[in-house]
């Protein structure tokens, strides 16, 4: 596949696309990754037409059906809901819920109503280095992976790195405490923001059945902990350091700030994987389905500076 650089116009729609007998369908698109691969398809010349939302709650999804995107309900938890919302769709994009422990199941609803509606092609939006992840967080990826397989339907597997925003959005705490605390070590991280990462799946979604069988590692350059807290520093005048901490005392942290004791596990494992390199991968996939270079990390701090970030990270996508 050639992608097509930058934000392309209607010349890079499929001309079945455009005629109106490929329709789009994309899971959980009241997210922040979501409604970014909707703007991505429409600011391709995508026909809003030929998009559908499918959502859990259809009141919050109002903005895209006023831009003509087609609303529908889809909720993980009632299966019934997902084949009727899948019905029409040559291409659904799959992406999973927040709900840890439940992704599995609500998956594996999801897959099958895909082959009832009989999708032409699947794209999963899973994680980063899924085959040989040690994450807690990775194994229902894995296991929706080879629900996917077994199903038979045309797949591509689009396998996300970190989302830049997960260390961007936390600067607040690190500017205020002069470090940024975690149990990533020197671990390596290929991080990539969500705009990069629904621009990319927007070009594998807009390329057609070529894709399935493919597996993309998306990832952007890698940073170290040590680097964010040294790029924080340099943009502030702040003095920010990385502190590296155990895996339990990191979990104790961001218990104190406020999230649930299992919740706060699953993280600090997730900042623990880094060690083991889980989340780093050397595949130029992402800046070649781009056709530009990733969003670089200074780039993403600067952009988390001017917004005032200072969040905790919002898991929902």
């Amino acid at each position: 596949m050639r992608p097509h650089p930058g934000h392309p116009g209607t010349e890079a729609v499929p001309h079945r696309l455009r005629r109106g007998t490929i329709t789009i369908t994309i899971t959980a698109a009241t997210g922040h990754y979501g409604r970014l691969v909707i703007d991505e398809l429409l600011g391709r010349g995508v026909p809003a037409s030929g998009i559908i939302a499918a959502v859990r709650d259809v009141t919050k999804a109002a903005d895209l059906a006023e831009r003509g995107v087609q609303i529908r309900e889809a909720d993980y938890d009632r299966p019934e809901t997902l084949a009727p919302a899948f019905t029409g769709a040559t291409t659904l994009l799959l992406i999973p819920g927040a709900e840890f422990g439940r992704r599995y199941p609500q998956m594996r609803h999801a897959i099958a109503a895909a082959v009832e509606a009989r999708v032409e092609l699947v794209a999963y939006a899973g994680f980063v280095n899924t085959g040989t992840s040690t994450l807690r967080l990775g194994e229902e990826h894995q296991r929706t992976e080879q629900e996917l397989r077994a199903s038979g339907l045309p797949h591509v597997l689009l396998r996300n790195g970190a989302y830049t925003e997960m260390y961007t959005t936390t600067l607040g705490p690190a500017l205020e405490h002069g470090a940024v605390i975690g149990s990533f070590g020197d671990g390596r991280i290929s991080g990539a923001t969500r705009a990069d990462l629904a621009a990319a799946a927007a070009t594998v979604l807009l390329a057609g059945d070529d894709q399935s069988g493919r597996v993309y590692e998306l990832g952007g350059t890698a940073f170290t902990m040590s680097d964010l807290a040294a790029e924080v520093s340099r943009q502030t005048g702040t003095p920010v350091v990385y502190r590296n901490v155990p895996v339990d005392q990191y979990a104790h942290v961001l218990t104190s700030a406020g999230l649930p004791a299992a919740f706060a596990e699953l993280l600090a494992d997730t900042s623990l994987a880094a060690t083991r390199g889980d989340w780093y991968t050397d595949s130029t996939d992402l800046p070649r389905l781009l056709g530009r270079p990733s969003t670089t990390l200074a780039t993403a701090v600067a952009e988390a500076l001017a917004a005032g970030r200072a969040t905790t990270f919002d898991p929902r996508g």
